[in-house]
């Protein structure tokens, strides 16, 4: 099969013939059908985050079951399913108390590195698959504990886009603050994830939901999906704006960039006993620092892993809000590309002038 690899970090994606490997026992295979293409990913291509080498890249992707294992029992040949990078064991304290993505022992669903991966070049040689994904590839070998399955009404090119960007921005709202109607929320970085934070405090019932950012493109955007407010950081203080508009702060801000300055902006945005949630990926070695003062207001900052989701119960739910039309996926889609133009995808990205681009296989 064809795969987009990267082979050494930073450095683009090079498409290579892949194979897989024999199905284990509680794997499953995938045909891949369409896959999103995340900023996360990109944090890695360009070494932000440590990983290994040569990797198929790729973690937002939908697909087909071509076959599974013999201890397989939720899905079979011929269902429609979204994958996600949550991948569970199900036994450990934080599985049974329903914090999936906190998982103590993802090691149990993944192939001793010592020995037959699940990818591998033509002369045998291992290919370390991405976040136990690898989704920009036409085929997808993995745990029966990384997928869930969906209805086939859903297309295929938009059920993808809930595998990582739609989850992680409506499950920061929904499942790690906890916002409720009538509450105010501001939204730095209004990319793939701010953009469905925005949209999940407009389903939530925020009573104002403030979009910041720095492209005038991005911010006509968030109004589409919900936001009542725009601000744009590069020509204003977004924090004193924040503050003057809101007459003291907001009960909740979410940073979906992944830098210290914007973290720090969105807890000073905090009124008094506000939550900010920090979405975005900072890099390795960076810290976040704020005034110890702020300290005695009990504002609370904390952090958001792929939307603190239950992927089994929460992804049929947001299917069924686009199937309702109030979920809003296909104006998420700026582009639909072919895997041999998945460097350009990314470059699209780098400028900021897409929301998501989706290939589709």
């Amino acid at each position: 099969m064809r795969a987009a690899v990267l082979n050494e970090i930073p450095g683009n994606l090079e498409i290579t013939d892949v194979e897989t490997t024999a199905i284990g026992p509680n794997e499953v295979l995938i045909q891949t059908k369409a896959a999103g293409l995340c900023h996360s990913d990109l944090h890695f291509m360009e070494g932000k985050y440590p990983y290994f080498t040569p990797t198929v890249m790729g973690h937002e992707s939908a697909g087909i079951v071509e076959a599974v294992g013999e201890q397989v029992s939720y899905v079979q040949p011929g269902d429609h399913v979204i994958t996600c990078l949550s991948v569970y064991c199900g036994a450990c304290e934080p599985c049974l108390t329903g914090h999936l993505t906190l998982c103590d022992d993802k090691e149990s669903t993944q192939r001793d590195m010592a020995g037959e991966q699940r990818l591998a070049l033509p002369d045998g040689s291992p290919v370390w698959q991405f976040q136990d994904m690898s989704s920009f590839a036409e085929q997808m070998l993995i745990h029966e504990h990384g997928l869930v399955k969906i209805d086939k009404d859903m297309p295929l090119d938009r059920a993808a886009l809930i595998g990582c960007g739609v989850t992680t921005g409506l499950g920061a709202v929904f499942n790690t603050a906890g916002v409720r109607p009538g509450e105010t929320v501001a939204v730095i970085g209004c990319g793939g994830i701010g953009l469905n934070a925005i949209q999940g405090a407009r389903i939530a019932g925020a009573g104002r939901i403030i979009a910041i950012d720095m492209l005038d493109n991005k911010l006509e955007l968030a109004k589409d999906f919900g936001a009542t407010d725009t601000i744009n950081g590069g020509a204003t203080d977004a924090v004193m704006a924040v503050q003057e508009m809101t007459k003291g702060g907001v009960h909740y801000a979410f940073e979906a960039i992944g830098l210290a300055a914007t973290a720090q902006q969105a807890y000073s945005m905090l009124r008094k006993g506000g939550t900010a949630v920090v979405i975005g990926m900072i890099p390795v070695g960076e810290s976040v620092s704020i005034h110890g003062a702020e300290l005695l207001y009990e504002k609370t900052l904390t952090g958001s892993n792929m939307g603190s989701n239950r992927f089994r119960v929460d992804m049929p739910r947001y299917i069924d809000l686009y199937l309702q039309g109030r979920l809003m996926l296909d104006e998420l889609v700026s582009q639909t590309i072919t895997l041999d133009e998945i460097n350009e995808g990314f470059d699209a990205m780098k400028q900021g002038s897409v929301a998501r681009s989706v290939i589709t296989f």
